[in-house]
């Protein structure tokens, strides 16, 4: 075949490796829970294979190594994301082996060689592999062809063959990685990696892409709440240098981030981590070569977006009218969402905006009672300065109401766990009592004055950790006086530890590291609760 072969070759599978991917894009964006909830697995793949598109398109390539290496480039420069990454390096591998063959055309034996190249291109790329992933996908395709090149078929029957194992490779990835389980389903990037062998077999074949699933097609609930990245920044930028050193650039960004790739050669480096300090990551980047393509997203506004787009699109079920109905005074509009999130399905919530420096009035909290389409009425202070104008509203409402004497946003979380809308309000309120009772809480703020209290000085402007209402820790150190908070509330075994960052986000990921190392057994849920005033509000039960 000849070099315009090769290069119409190219851009044929190319193009339709694309359409593909575009025609399932939103599809793979809904399926996206790994490695972080942020919605953006095929959006990524989609712009990294138009890049790769774009370099095709404008290749003066003479041969077909120059070829592959202007594909391989092409896909490292435009890749985005942590999926769109990993395809560059497939891309690469497979780049590699085919542009070095010898043969005309593109048969299975070399087919088998390429997949084997990008299998592991990709794996190496991988600080850490893990199964369940695309990786896996890319592996098996790599032993399907294997397996089929002896018998040398035809290279469009080949991929129709690859297409069933990826099928049935992308079905498998439940049962490989236990949060896409949780979630009821497969793993995105696997899935968009599939897309793309379909879009390859449909141009080869000759055949029309097959239409997509229905659009109304949408994962279950439990896909779509999910948990916020541990860190807060998706951070991707191209380095170009001469003598790059890939192995120290990621000794260096694994101190700051995880989800960790570095990928390319000693004149041109991707990188893509996930860190609480973008700034970092591109000095570092900058400190060895010209950065470019830099690409910053704010991965907690991306799931919360993520999540809302989901849930706009499921219709609200069939509903009687509830017994018993909730009224919570929360501040911040993450703590907010967690509270309507717990209510779904289970019973009616109104939610006044209130806490320590902003209380409601009784008439806030009886017109929310009022304003319940139910029965009877919990109301849940939240806020011990909130308790009695709680009461209040209690005493004047016009059905039964109970009021659960809980103190804090967290102790407010754990009462709603056990909240049912089917039972009456005496009964809600024994369950959700002992569910407070259960729970231990605490809170990292600034001091607004000096203090001195159960032994503890504190100074105006410090730091000041409270244990469940009482001051345990102060000082200069956010990390010292946030671990006092957690030693304590860790001090009798416990399962889950959960916190609530607040509006003023503290860096998290020295915190973080020290509690997976003292307590590696205790599950720990970041979310973003969004209040003022508290930096940090947790739980523990």
């Amino acid at each position: 075949m000849s070099l315009n072969g090769d290069l119409a070759a190219v851009q044929m599978v190319v193009g339709s490796a694309l359409a593909s991917l575009e025609a399932n894009r939103n599809r793979i964006d809904d399926l996206n829970v790994y490695p972080v909830p942020d919605g953006d697995t095929g959006t990524n793949l989609t712009m990294t294979v138009r890049s790769l598109a774009e370099a095709v398109d404008n290749t003066s390539a003479g041969s077909r190594e120059s070829l592959a290496r202007d594909v391989s480039r092409g896909a490292l420069m435009g890749a985005r994301g942590n999926s769109g990454v990993i395809l560059s390096q497939i891309v690469r591998g497979a780049a590699d082996v085919l542009g070095e063959a010898s043969s005309a055309t593109i048969d299975a034996r070399a087919a088998a060689q390429a997949l084997r190249g990008a299998s592991d291109a990709a794996y190496r790329a991988v600080r850490r592999p893990v199964e369940g992933t695309m990786l896996s996908v890319i592996r098996e395709l790599a032993e399907e062809a294997e397996a089929r090149a002896p018998g040398r078929p035809p290279i469009g029957d080949l991929l129709v063959d690859l297409v069933r194992r990826g099928e049935a490779a992308v079905a498998r990835t439940p049962d490989q990685l236990q949060v896409l389980r949780d979630a009821g389903v497969v793993d995105a990037g696997g899935a968009g990696l599939l897309e793309l062998v379909r879009g390859i077999a449909a141009a080869v074949s000759g055949e029309a892409l097959p239409e997509p699933p229905p659009a109304d097609e949408r994962p279950a609930i439990e896909a779509i709440h999910q948990e916020l990245s541990r860190y807060r920044y998706c951070t991707v930028y191209v380095i170009e240098g001469r003598d790059l050193e890939r192995e120290v650039m990621e000794e260096q960004l694994e101190k700051i981030g995880d989800s960790l790739l570095v990928v390319g050669d000693r004149n041109a480096i991707k990188v893509h981590v996930h860190t609480d300090d973008p700034g970092a990551a591109l000095s570092i980047g900058s400190a060895v070569g010209t950065i470019d393509r830099v690409e910053i997203a704010n991965m907690h506004e991306q799931t919360q977006q993520r999540e809302e787009r989901l849930l706009a699109a499921v219709p609200d079920p069939p509903t009687e009218r509830a017994t018993t109905g909730v009224v919570a005074v929360v501040a911040g509009e993450g703590n907010r969402r967690l509270f309507e999130s717990l209510a779904r399905d289970v019973g009616p919530v109104s939610i006044v905006e209130g806490g320590q420096t902003m209380n409601p009035s009784t008439s806030d909290l009886l017109a929310a009672v009022q304003a319940l389409d139910s029965d009877e009425a919990v109301i849940l202070p939240n806020n011990s300065n909130v308790l009695l104008a709680a009461e209040h509203a209690a005493a004047n409402a016009d059905r039964p109401v109970e009021v659960i004497a809980v103190g804090s946003i967290p102790g407010g979380l754990a009462a709603m766990v056990a909240f049912d809308g089917q039972r009456t309000a005496a009964e809600n309120a024994a369950e959700m009592r002992d569910a407070v009772a259960a729970v231990d809480t605490g809170e990292v703020t600034i001091a607004s004055r000096d203090v001195e209290m159960n032994g503890v000085s504190i100074r105006k402007g410090d730091w000041l950790g409270l244990y469940d209402g009482d001051p345990v820790a102060g000082g200069d150190s956010f990390d010292d006086v946030a671990g006092a908070v957690i030693e304590r509330l860790l001090e009798q075994p416990r399962d889950l530890l959960t916190l609530l960052v607040g509006q003023d986000e503290p860096p998290l990921g020295a915190l973080l590291d020290r509690i997976s190392a003292a307590h590696p057994d205790v599950d720990v849920d970041v979310q973003q609760g969004g209040q003022p005033h508290y930096h940090l509000l947790l739980s523990a039960e």
